[in-house]
């Protein structure tokens, strides 16, 4: 059974960091797209940030330019998010997705994947 579980979040003020990990088990996704997600209340879950099986290839939400960054470590089936400068507007439920398809250039604020295998979430709440 392949479970994806998140950890990290918590509670910070505006301009704090915090990363979150998402470890993998039940199957090996070194050859497989992941990603991170968030979904604000009220609003649909957004695409943040997605990185390659290798890891060599990264794309951001240009809300997360410049102050997020993804990474993974494969040999431990795991991927992370480093969240800095964070702002109240980060507010969200962040989801692990892995295994989907990502174009890494050209993609619009549309993005909406199907995304194979989704963690269960982890609550970040940043305060003003």
């Amino acid at each position: 059974q392949v479970q994806l579980v998140e950890s990290g979040g918590g509670s910070v003020q505006a301009g704090g960091s915090l990363r979150l990990s998402c470890a993998a088990s039940g199957r090996t996704f070194s050859k497989s797209n992941m990603g991170w997600f968030r979904q604000a209340p009220g609003k649909e879950r957004e695409f943040v940030a997605g990185i390659s099986g290798s890891g060599t290839r990264v794309t951001y939400a240009d809300s997360a330019k410049g102050r997020f960054a993804i990474s993974r470590d494969n040999a431990k089936n795991t991927i992370y998010l480093q969240m800095n400068s964070l702002k109240p507007e980060d507010t969200a439920v962040y989801y692990c997705g892995a295994d989907f398809w990502i174009p890494f250039t050209g993609w619009g604020s549309d993005f909406n994947p199907t995304v194979n295998y989704w963690g269960q979430g982890t609550q970040v709440t940043v305060s003003s």
